[in-house]
């Protein structure tokens, strides 16, 4: 462990600013036992920082680069951390900023691995509140001040600080000023209420015996990290697992956090994600990330022999399956029950099922666990040799619960298909997608499980009109729906107007799945039929256009379009389905492609024949220096096409 030798910065910070001599090479930075060593700890946001070599080099580097590394918000917490380290008699100071090599990717994964460890061990921790200037501890949500947190500072909304706040011993608090604001024994009541982590593991720390995986996840569920792979390695003391660091992985990392949890622990809360429908993501058993624990704070984990009685208590379930034994002959049939494992056929587990009336290969399944004195129980569907997270099935039938060893998917889900969201276009008037929920669309595409139901939800607005455009599957049909909100300021955020939409449309999503298809196929089979939807926005004059597309291998694109429309819509203010000959309906995006029955348009620009994407409201300004020349249409026969010099302005 790398740390600051606190007399050193400081007596180095003095000789700079009196002008004496400062020594070249003085040792700032030594290596350390964390076991052996008092120190002090920082804990904060990071801002304007001083890196290793920075604080390493400080007093050989040019003067006036030097000058502006000290006047950094960065160095100064460096020299009021190590001012306030002196006062509590304390020789050494951690800061992560500066005390680490993040040039080495060995060192900085090291350190990753060990900071929980290294923060349970500091004498101290100062918890620097860089935005919050009041001279005592905030006790009420201020969302005028604090509007993107929360209502509170930023410290607590941050990934990396949970660790911070949990493992130390002592934390201090400080306002922007370093004025002292009370430690997290004092204030652990107010603290619980701003983190919703109890107060008595804010006094005593977190054990594994006493908290289940579900309540530790939901206290990281509304925080945030720079670095998507962060919002997994901020968590890893916290489990006590280790892991090599992969930037660049993305949500790989917290699908890797809970697999490694698995292999060390049989907790079942880890698949209770979900339980109360607040996050419906079909697929995989595992989460994608902690916000979808956001409501498992009150989840607890039961022990097997308990969990057992529990459910022959409350209704009737056969114990004798798949080499189960009865109790009556024994207790050998709590032994499967005690272990669960990864394998490269999924995660190997024991849980008693209960099938659907409605959806024969979905399976409600009851974990060892509880929620509010109910045993919690989330529904599994089998597709092929492995069970999937599953929503939307609604009767049980009347067998009772049995158990069987199953599978559940945790690796690649195929039961998937991709959605391409093709809305290139929609800037033109000024739209832009705010987001999507209840998860992220990555680079434009969407996997949509078909097992039995999902829907995801894009937001798109502008100053002046916003839209929602949802995608969702019903037993096995993918259905399309526009939402339009009402005109003027005053919404509610992106994210709660996603989330009121999502609700609304689940609830209806078997009205909408019927609907989708509307209005006769193209009788030739060699033709690919489109579904094509016109939506006015309300007192405004765009309108959303949708145009859907699924492929031959079930994959599909989404084209999102915004048209001018003055209210006399010319539709299809209904699904219809159409084909891209000339007879066709007007289809924005689709048309570009250079088939014999294709609408594709060509520009000549300085020599250079090139293809537009036909919009909905397609505007193109040419220079004046225009001449025209005869050019191929696809639709057959000659056409003329404007042949320009210089620049064009087109919606793209």
């Amino acid at each position: 462990m790398r740390l600051l030798n606190v007399r050193a910065v400081l007596d180095r910070e003095s000789d700079i600013v009196n002008g004496t001599e400062v020594a070249l090479h003085s040792n700032v930075l030594e290596e350390l036992d964390d076991t052996m060593t008092d120190y002090a700890i920082l804990s904060h946001r990071w801002r304007n920082e001083v890196s290793y070599p920075e604080i390493v080099k400080l007093t050989t580097m040019a003067k006036d680069k030097g000058d502006e590394v000290r006047s950094r918000e960065g160095y100064q917490k460096i020299l009021k951390g190590c001012e306030q380290a002196r006062k509590d008699a304390l020789d050494w100071l951690w800061v992560d900023t500066c005390c680490i090599d993040k040039r080495s990717s060995s060192e900085l994964s090291e350190a990753i691995n060990s900071m929980y460890r290294w923060y349970e061990n500091s004498k101290k921790c100062y918890a620097h509140l860089h935005d919050f200037n009041a001279p005592t501890f905030p006790r009420r949500r201020d969302h005028e001040s604090y509007g993107n947190s929360g209502g509170w500072p930023e410290w607590f909304l941050r990934g990396w600080t949970l660790q911070e706040l949990i493992a130390p011993r002592e934390v201090q608090f400080f306002n922007k000023d370093w004025v002292p604001l009370g430690n997290k024994r004092a204030l652990a009541f107010e603290l619980s209420a701003i983190t919703r982590i109890p107060s008595d593991v804010l006094w005593g720390g977190v054990s594994l015996n006493q908290v289940c995986v579900a309540q530790i996840m939901s206290w990281a569920a509304h925080r945030k990290t720079t670095r998507v792979e962060d919002r997994a390695y901020s968590l890893l003391g916290l489990f006590g697992v280790s892991m090599p660091m992969l930037y660049g992985e993305g949500r790989k990392a917290f699908q890797r956090l809970q697999l490694e949890i698995i292999r060390g622990s049989n907790d079942h809360t880890i698949f209770a994600w979900g339980a109360e429908a607040s996050i419906r993501r079909s697929g995989v058993v595992l989460a994608d990330d902690p916000s979808y624990f956001l409501d498992c704070d009150d989840v607890r984990a039961i022990e097997r022999d308990d969990f057992l009685k529990r459910l022959k208590e409350n209704r009737r379930f056969q114990l004798e399956a798949k080499g189960v034994k009865s109790p009556k002959r024994g207790s050998s049939y709590v032994h499967p029950l005690h272990t669960f494992s990864v394998t490269n056929g999924g995660i190997d587990i024991w849980l008693p099922l209960t099938p659907y009336h409605d959806y024969p290969s979905v399976y409600k399944a009851t974990l060892a666990c509880e929620r509010k004195g109910c045993l919690v129980n989330i529904d599994l569907a089998l597709h092929g040799a492995n069970y999937y997270r599953s929503f939307g099935a609604s009767e049980t039938s009347k067998a009772p619960p049995e158990f069987r060893q199953v599978y559940l998917a945790c690796y690649r889900d195929k039961t998937c298909r991709n959605t391409t969201f093709d809305d290139r276009t929609i800037a033109y008037y000024g739209f832009t997608r705010c987001g999507a929920f209840p998860r992220d669309l990555t680079v434009n595409s969407i996997a949509l499980s078909s097992l039995p139901d999902d829907l995801i939800v894009a937001i798109y607005a502008n100053d002046r009109a916003r839209f929602a455009v949802a995608l969702g599957c019903y037993r096995g049909q993918r259905w399309i729906h526009v939402v339009c909100d009402e005109p003027g300021g005053g919404w509610s955020l992106w994210e709660d107007y996603a989330k009121k939409v999502y609700e609304q449309l689940w609830n209806a999503r078997a009205e909408y799945a019927g609907s989708m298809f509307i209005g006769p196929r193209n009788p030739f089979a060699n033709r690919i039929d489109y579904c094509v939807k016109h939506a006015h926005l309300p007192r405004s004059i765009w309108a959303a256009k949708v145009t859907f597309y699924e492929g031959n291998v079930g994959n599909s694109t989404l084209v999102i379009d915004v048209d001018q429309c003055a209210g006399c819509c010319y539709g299809p203010l209904a699904w219809r389905t159409t084909s891209r000959d000339p007879g066709g309906l007007p289809m924005p995006s689709f048309m570009s492609t250079n088939i014999v029955y294709s609408r594709a348009h060509g520009l000549i620009l300085d020599g250079t024949l090139v293809d537009l994407l036909e919009c909905a409201s397609q505007k193109i300004a040419v220079s004046a220096n225009v001449s025209l020349s005869k050019s191929y249409s696809s639709a057959g026969g000659d056409s003329l096409v404007t042949t320009a010099t210089g620049t064009t302005g087109a919606k793209p």
